[in-house]
């Protein structure tokens, strides 16, 4: 009962355009200030895994409430608490990333500031967003998001950025507080160079990952330890309308004493804003590569780790295809019909890398594979259309579908029933 009348309140907030913690802020000292947010979305999809009689639909409900103190200009402390659910979902019982009820998904005290100011300390249960989130990002796509436990100091200076971390992801387990996995830590540094080319940034990296009881090749386990090396350049040439950008990263390590890693990837987009269209359409290209692994029996791991992306929608709206073993063509269109919509629709088409490695979801799990390598490697193709509506300032209303036609690859390996996930969501800010 309770959760439906917070529910109703949002909701009539919402219809007048108002923000609930503002009027709760009022009567607080301004170093204290509460905000949130409210997400519900309907999901679903049919041919899973690629088969018949293998669909679900589903209510994803999330709620967060975050506080933020400030006793002065250079040191902030804040915490979001985080109550995710899931409703009516064909598993049981519910699990992350679709359920992780009432728990605390940030709390970290911060010296200056991470995101503006010249110098910024942020130490606790943060999120860890860097670049286009192709490696590292807050996955806020998901119903129960991404943090990490850990420290960043961040250094500006004159167009120069560097970020210096030292963090281990958080595991998420419903219906306990969520903690850390020990000897599973992600540490880097990430820099950001604004003014050698103009209009453009370059992010150079280097990040290292350590994991315990990983798969070798042959048999067993062991730890793993590998560095990331790469870069980003993004940038803009306004006088052609013209947008690009390119990423490339490299992988190194080994898995115990007997097997090495060698991994590599990359990603490549462009395009063009139509200006003088009332719409603004732009319209794009773009072409990724994810090594994989060529023999699954040689101790010579292949097959690029993507870390710990918000990988929705970077290789198709569904989400069934991550950035390893594989090639992607993909383009696609984005505009605005008015101030308050944006519509966009975009095409993807696959094939893997390494035939006898696999297929991976956005996750980065395993989804398909045939180890003979003699299924083909055509993934397949997927079409996506979206609409988002800004009601309210707080208030946005969004709705797709996306459709996945099954290539050579899955044909091969499944029965090659075609994939389609469509969403409607309703979020609301306060």
């Amino acid at each position: 009962m309770k959760r439906m009348l917070l529910v109703c309140l949002l909701v009539q907030s919402a219809a007048f355009g108002q923000s609930v913690a503002n009027e709760w802020n009022k009567e607080l000292p301004k170093w204290i200030q509460f905000t949130g947010d409210y997400r519900a979305r309907v999901e679903g999809f049919t041919g899973g895994g690629f088969a018949d009689n293998k669909d679900d639909i589903y209510w994803l409900n999330r709620f967060r409430l975050n506080l933020a103190l400030k006793p002065t200009s250079w040191l902030t402390f804040f915490a979001q608490g985080q109550d995710a659910r899931v409703f009516g979902k064909n598993q049981n019982p519910a699990a992350p990333p679709f359920q992780d009820t009432l728990d605390l998904r940030q709390a970290y005290m911060e010296i200056g500031g991470t995101e503006k100011k010249t110098f910024g300390f942020r130490f606790g249960r943060q999120e860890l967003v860097f670049g286009d989130q192709r490696l590292i990002g807050h996955l806020n796509w998901t119903n129960t998001a991404r943090s990490f436990d850990g420290a960043r100091m961040t250094l500006r200076h004159n167009g120069y950025r560097l970020d210096a971390f030292a963090s281990s992801v958080v595991v998420l387990t419903d219906g306990q507080f969520d903690r850390r996995l020990k000897g599973s830590n992600l540490h880097g540094l990430y820099g950001g160079i604004e003014k050698l080319i103009p209009n453009a940034v370059i992010e150079p990296y280097a990040l290292w990952r350590v994991a315990p009881a990983q798969a070798l090749e042959v048999s067993g386990k062991a730890s793993m330890d590998f560095k990331t090396y790469g870069f980003r350049w993004a940038g803009k040439v306004p006088s052609a309308n013209f947008d690009y950008g390119v990423e490339m990263p490299f992988q190194h390590g080994h898995v115990g004493t007997t097997d090495s890693i060698d991994a590599w990837a990359a990603h490549y987009v462009g395009g063009y804003t139509v200006a003088k269209s009332k719409w603004k359409p732009r319209i794009f290209g773009e072409y990724n590569f994810a090594s994989g692994d060529a023999d699954p029996k040689d101790r010579k791991h292949g097959t690029f780790d993507q870390l710990y992306p918000t990988g929705h929608d970077k290789y198709g709206m569904a989400d069934q295809v991550g950035w390893r073993n594989i090639h992607d063509l993909r383009a696609g269109f984005e505009m605005k019909p008015d101030a308050k919509w944006t519509v966009a629709g975009t095409y993807n088409n696959w094939w893997l890398a390494e035939a006898k490695d696999g297929l991976y979801t956005a996750a980065g799990a395993l989804l398909l594979r045939n180890v003979a390598g003699t299924a083909g490697k055509h993934v397949g193709q997927e079409l996506d259309g979206q609409a988002t509506f800004a009601w309210t300032k707080q208030t946005s209303i969004g709705f797709g579908i996306g459709h996945i036609f099954p290539g050579e690859f899955i044909k091969n390996v499944t029965a090659g029933k075609s994939y389609t996930y469509p969403y409607v969501m309703v979020g609301y800010t306060f």
